[in-house]
């Protein structure tokens, strides 16, 4: 059984919600299983408590182990000023020893993101959270144009990556479209990295 690392921060809630069908897609490719993660908050100047080594709900935090183990990485943020959010740049910040191991060479990834509106920055964002992802060595993935969601979608979807568009409060449904899509996103991540399993396999 090998795991595909599906990597999140989520303050709202909303890129949780895209994360679940990024998750269904990779379930379609057994024996490819998803491993759902989380990363913690990190703390703002204002705020003396040091944050929970517990989530209060949700996956479990990530560790620098959940990436070695992976077999493939489906990494997501909300936008932050069109880029990816502080705590999973920080994650990201923490992983110079995988980075010196060549820990992720060659492993399949992929990226989503929430925006509160639709023009809030996703394809930046998305572009962002490539960047680290390529300096470790992995294979980036995206959404191409023979997905018929990626042509219909009036909310979000790119070619980058999926992403949802989640209105002002934060509390907007993923449409039938970007499920689609994260779906879709999920099922050829994990399809990519059991290929590549299966041809070092035979190395």
């Amino acid at each position: 059984m090998a795991e595909i690392l599906v990597l999140y921060y989520s303050r709202n809630g909303a890129t949780a919600e895209l994360a679940r069908p990024v998750a269904r897609g990779i379930a379609q490719v057994p024996p490819m299983v998803a491993r759902v993660r989380q990363v913690p908050p990190v703390r703002a100047l204002s705020e003396p408590a040091p944050v929970e080594s517990v989530p209060n709900s949700g996956p479990p935090y990530a560790s620098l182990d959940d990436l070695r183990e992976c077999a493939g990485l489906a990494l997501g943020s909300p936008t932050r000023f069109g880029n990816m959010a502080a705590p999973l740049k920080h994650f990201l910040d923490c992983s110079s020893a995988q980075w010196v191991s060549g820990a992720l060479v060659g492993k399949p990834a992929c990226v989503f993101t929430s925006t509160a509106s639709m023009h809030g920055g996703q394809e930046s964002t998305l572009l962002s959270m490539m960047l680290p992802l390529l300096h470790h060595g992995m294979l980036i993935v995206g959404l191409p144009y023979t997905e018929p969601a990626l042509s219909t979608t009036r909310s979000g979807g790119t070619p980058y990556g999926a992403s949802h568009v989640a209105g002002s409060e934060g509390d907007a449904p993923l449409t039938e479209d970007e499920k689609n899509l994260a779906r879709a996103l999920g099922k050829r991540l994990a399809d990519i990295a059991q290929r590549l399993g299966a041809a070092a396999a035979a190395a």
